[in-house]
């Protein structure tokens, strides 16, 4: 029987255009799930959404001098049509300012009130008399009581990263008028979260397959022990709370927000003309429940939102949250309020949606933070995607339309080599497809790129140049087992890079779309015999450093900008409103084994030692650089995923010696190009003069393993 998913993304603030860190947290893994499991034939509704309350959205419309709606009209257009542009396609995209999700959300509410689940109390918060208004956390800026920085938000301190209480600010003003705020009391609605706390335990200790960092993260908090939390805020603007004493306040964000899943879903069934359809998706325990999120939602999507389900009753839990970790930006994090980012409405005015889709998915921050880089996109463009997946089908095609009039010939008296091309294939498009069922998008794009490779390879063992002209049947087994590969690579490619996919199929003439073809029925060949090609064209044409040199400077501007502020921040001036930290540099991208210091090393806390990710791999291949005497290229598996280093040891060992080898990777190191190649990483080694010693494993263990 067919699966049954609902799939979710995290609904995006409406206060800013989307830029890659979002991409890379919660919709781009997301898409690619969802059209793998479509062509595998499961039932899959793709829902999403605008997240148009909260503080951000208010605030963002004050900076603009516009009202709270007008902001919210403005970027839920901008960004549902920039989704759609990068090919991000869901089959609904709600807004939680809609009257449904009022309604639905006002509904949880009653449901847990009318339960007595919810407790009432007093509290003290912060009130600005010159705007007559409580203020909630990122209306208050102040001194963080941690580490004095005086411009520390009211719930975080964005320098020391602590979390911060409101009242514990020292010297406290107003965001909004700079005004010194009042404490006052006011009273608020709470879910006693401590009253769900076993019930969480015991539904998330039978998660076994989830994430580490889903599960860790979740037990620190019942380790510490949950808390009540308040549901209800003093706003002018949200969802008002349904109940006569609760006059002028409205539904806190966290609380209402993942219940715009539902009341998207329910927008969704009423536009299919079956209003009742949502109950098969949420109130159905055979239907599985999916979020994709980032990890800093987590604790809501994993903790607060199961618990409010739980209490209300009668809807499924989730049944995997994916959360991946976080996408810098050339090595600094990201910030939005200082423009140090990557916006996708200024990248589709510039390039092409698939490039951007499979860099990310190539470096997805699955299990650590990743990094984006200008010249790392430019090198997955003319490296990968053009120098292998283009080249292949391009050699292929043209030759096709050049020798044999643009027919694809038959396939006979196929040999070993032609079965075993086309049975890597299937072997491949299995291990792409149980990857990304598994949400290991980075092993599944490296998978991709391998039919590529395993095309090439044997396209050039075939040598159809030669056998034109010796053995025409040769020749047209090669060729005919080379536009099955490409058959096959356009339905494989479909979740990664669906433009180019499509391009792909409208290429070899085949009827309808490679999203009709199952997956299934792609990893098999398929009968394309006598089909007339059509125009071959460069799937992938090469990006110049030209093109690429005006991204780069728009980043240097913004960090020069960031330095300034941290210098007038040094020298005592106040920092402006969201000054991210100064990041850290990141380590020099090197090869060659470091030289001993010349007096003893500077100390090093536990931190900084556990920033580097040291991880057990084996050496698959190797051999050496032409023209570097020192230089040898390995390719190395650390079980999950395949790379390429280069590594300074070509004078201590021979090729030969390596294959196999168990070694200590360097994982997070960035990337480096030595002689045209890039390393993705950096083996161990100690040495002593001319003597260099590899580090290894002394005992067998599994690859992939941490070093620590």
């Amino acid at each position: 029987m067919a699966r049954s998913i609902l799939v979710t993304s995290a609904l995006p603030y409406s206060n800013g255009p989307i830029h890659i860190g979002h991409l890379a947290g919660a919709y781009l893994p997301a898409d690619i799930y969802v059209r793998y499991q479509r062509l595998a034939g499961s039932h899959v509704v793709f829902i999403c959404g605008a997240d148009e309350h909260g503080v951000a959205n208010m605030l963002a419309a004050r900076q603009q001098g516009i009202t709270p709606q007008q902001l919210v009209d403005k970027y839920f257009t901008l960004n549902r049509d920039s989704f759609a542009r990068l090919g991000i396609v869901f089959d609904n995209f709600s807004r939680t300012s809609l009257d449904v999700h009022h309604k639905t959300s006002q509904e949880f509410f009653l449901a847990l009130h009318k339960k007595g689940m919810l407790t009432v109390r007093s509290e003290r918060q912060l009130y600005c008399p010159n705007d007559q208004m409580f203020l909630a956390e990122r209306y208050v800026r102040g001194a963080c009581p941690a580490c004095d920085n005086p411009s520390a938000q009211g719930d975080q301190c964005e320098k020391c990263g602590s979390w911060l209480d409101p009242l514990t600010l020292k010297a406290p003003y107003c965001a909004l008028c700079g005004s010194t705020p009042e404490i006052r009391e006011t009273t608020h609605w709470y879910l006693p979260m401590g009253s769900f706390q076993a019930q969480l335990e015991t539904w998330l200790g039978g998660k076994k397959d989830w994430k580490d960092n889903v599960l860790n993260y979740c037990n620190g908090w019942f380790r510490e022990g949950l808390k009540e939390r308040a549901i209800t805020r003093d706003l002018d603007w949200g969802i008002p709370v349904p109940l006569a004493e609760a006059k002028g306040k409205v539904l806190y964000v966290w609380f209402e927000a993942p219940i715009g899943y539902i009341s998207s879903t329910k927008e969704w069934a009423a536009r299919s003309g079956d209003p009742d359809k949502w109950r098969q998706y949420w109130c159905n325990p055979d239907c599985e429940l999916v979020h994709f999120i980032g990890k800093d939602n987590i604790v809501f999507h994993a903790i607060f939102w199961p618990a409010v389900l739980m209490g209300v009753g009668g809807y499924n839990l989730p049944t995997l949250i994916p959360a991946n970790e976080f996408l810098n930006l050339d090595g600094r994090k990201l910030s939005t309020s200082q423009n140090y980012a990557v916006w996708l409405p200024d990248y589709l005015a510039t390039f092409p949606p698939d490039l951007l889709r499979y860099t990310i998915a190539a470096n997805l921050p699955e299990t650590k933070d990743g990094d984006f880089s200008w010249k790392q996109f430019q090198a997955c463009n003319n490296d990968e995607l053009a120098d292998i997946l283009g080249n292949f089908v391009n050699r292929t095609l043209t030759f096709v339309q050049k020798h044999r009039d643009g027919v694809i010939p038959p396939a006979s008296g196929l040999k070993a080599a032609d079965q075993a091309a086309l049975a890597d294939t299937a072997r491949l498009g299995a291990e792409i497809g149980s990857s990304i069922n598994a949400c290991k998008i980075r092993a599944a794009t490296a998978r991709l790129m391998e039919v590529a490779r395993v095309g090439n390879r044997y396209f050039d063992a075939s040598q159809p140049w030669l056998t034109r002209v010796s053995d025409e049947q040769a020749c047209s087994a090669t060729l005919h087992v080379c536009c099955q590969i490409i058959r096959s690579l356009a339905v494989f490619a479909n979740p990664f890079m669906p433009f180019s996919a499509a391009k792909l199929w409208k290429q070899l003439g085949l009827d309808g779309s490679e999203a009709d073809v199952s997956w299934a029925a792609a990893c098999e060949p398929g009968a394309i015999a006598g089909r007339r090609i059509g125009q071959p064209e460069i799937l992938f044409r090469k990006l110049e450093d030209a093109e690429i040199q005006p991204e780069i400077d728009k980043l240097n501007e913004a960090i020069e900008r960031m330095k300034e502020k941290e210098r007038s921040h040094a020298a005592g001036a106040p920092a402006p409103q969201g000054a991210p930290p100064a990041a850290a540099s990141a380590p020099p991208a090197t090869a060659q084994p470091a030289a001993p210091p010349a007096g003893p090393p500077p100390q090093i806390s536990i931190d900084d030692f556990a920033k580097v990710d040291l991880r057990i791999a084996k050496v698959l291949s190797a051999e050496k650089v032409p023209k570097a005497d020192k230089l040898l290229k390995l390719r190395v598996t650390l079980g999950t995923e395949e790379r390429t280093v280069v590594a300074g040891i070509a004078q201590q060992y021979s090729p030969e010696e390596l294959v196999g080898r168990k070694i200590v990777l360097v994982a997070n190191l960035k990337p480096a190009k030595l002689r045209g190649v890039e390393s993705q990483g950096m083996i161990l080694a100690a040495s002593e003069g001319a003597v260099l010693a590899i580090i290894g494993p002394d005992k067998e263990i599994a690859l992939g393993c941490k070093v620590k």
